[in-house]
């Protein structure tokens, strides 16, 4: 039986926040509900799939999903497993946001059988949450995950943002250990990143925001996994950190080029060799979906040439790097075969590490990924 992920896009939110390019809209209230009527129809159309199929993981992402009352949002999980073989010990993770639920949702989310909430901090500064056009303060977030270990989730994480308009080495380190000290088991921690579309790339153009200098923000990355290291929270890829044991199995099975499907408007999937994602528009997505048409905007089938390159890619986000066994059981040839010369020398560049089981980025590597990557791809 094939082992997936399985993605559920809620793309609905309070407000957008001044760096987000993610597909989502504030002030549609009205369309949640024919949204949901239309995500239910995705999902019914996998029931010829699922008989080949077990899900190991599903996230409800956004957006911010707990904008949604907690027995609706149950509601989508019961369909998930209504549809596909979801294994008995499956990774559930829902998204949210401080200030967008209480200690009486999560207690119906904990019963209703998710088992990890990730919820999106990003500073623990009140400035930098003001400046970000973030809606919560960091006494909200502590209060989000005190209620949600109440409620019986023993899987927590946190997102964090570093490389901040004016932030400095001793607010980043205050993020990381008061967030450390809440009782999180997961940090994801991201380099800001200004996108076309936002408020953050309008006030660049104008001149109003100036991105961190790159010197600074990977002195703020490396001194913060350096950090973390000390907080008991390991790095197991690029952004991401967890105590032993409480890695996202959602997002590994991203890495490690795992198929998966998304539901949702604008989710994207990969699957029997094909990536396609649905259309963006939450409007055009329901009247799809009402219409009998098909939701997908492109799709793009993935030859072996491809699907090696990306399997690679993404397997040097991990520090775990590539097993070379999983590798050859999967393309039918041998990383040290196909690859011998090019090993050698990212090896002799200090960026790539190698032993008996896998083909590892150095810390050094991790910093050149993209480098260790088109290597291979010329």
């Amino acid at each position: 039986m094939k082992q997936i992920g399985l993605y559920i896009h809620l793309p609905f939110c309070i407000q957008k926040c001044r760096y987000c390019d993610f597909p989502s809209w504030a002030g549609r209230e009205d369309l949640r509900t024919p949204y949901l009527n239309a995500l239910f129809s995705e999902l019914d159309s996998y029931r010829t799939e699922q008989d080949n199929l077990q899900v190991n993981t599903i996230f409800l992402g956004g957006g911010t999903p707990t904008l949604f009352d907690g027995e609706i949002l149950v509601q989508i999980l019961e369909k998930c497993k209504e549809i596909f073989h979801v294994k008995e010990e499956a990774e559930t993770t829902i998204e949210c946001n401080p200030g967008t639920t209480d200690r009486g949702e999560l207690e119906i989310l904990a019963r209703g059988g998710f088992n990890r909430l990730s919820i999106g901090l990003q500073a623990w500064q009140d400035h930098h949450l003001k400046n970000l056009g973030r809606l919560h303060n960091c006494r909200q977030f502590q209060e989000t995950v005190d209620w949600a270990k109440q409620a019986g989730f023993l899987n927590i994480s946190a997102d964090v943002i570093f490389g901040l308009p004016g932030q400095t080495w001793k607010e980043w380190r205050e993020t990381l250990e008061k967030t450390a000290a809440t009782g999180i088991t997961h940090l994801s921690a991201y380099s800001l990143k200004i996108e076309e579309g936002t408020v953050f790339h309008q006030w660049q153009q104008q001149g109003k925001l100036q991105e961190m200098e790159e010197e600074q923000e990977r002195s703020l990355y490396h001194r913060g996994t350096a950090l973390l290291r000390e907080l008991g929270f390991y790095q197991y890829e690029i952004s991401n950190f967890a105590r032993p044991g409480w890695e996202s199995r959602h997002n590994l099975n991203y890495w490690r080029n795992g198929e998966y499907i998304g539901c949702g408007s604008s989710a994207h999937s990969f699957f029997k060799s094909i990536r396609r994602g649905n259309v963006s528009d939450i409007e055009q997505y329901i009247q799809r979906m009402k219409s009998g048409q098909s939701v997908i905007d492109f799709w793009e089938e993935i030859d072996t040439h491809t699907e090696v390159f990306e399997t690679l890619m993404l397997g040097f986000r991990l520090n775990e790097g590539i097993d070379k066994k999983a590798f050859q059981y999967r393309f039918g040839f041998s990383l040290n075969e196909r690859y011998g010369e090019t090993i050698e020398k990212l090896k002799s560049q200090g960026l790539l590490m190698e032993d008996a089981q896998a083909l590892r980025p150095t810390s050094l590597g991790l910093d050149f990924q993209n480098r260790i990557a088109m290597a291979f791809i010329n």
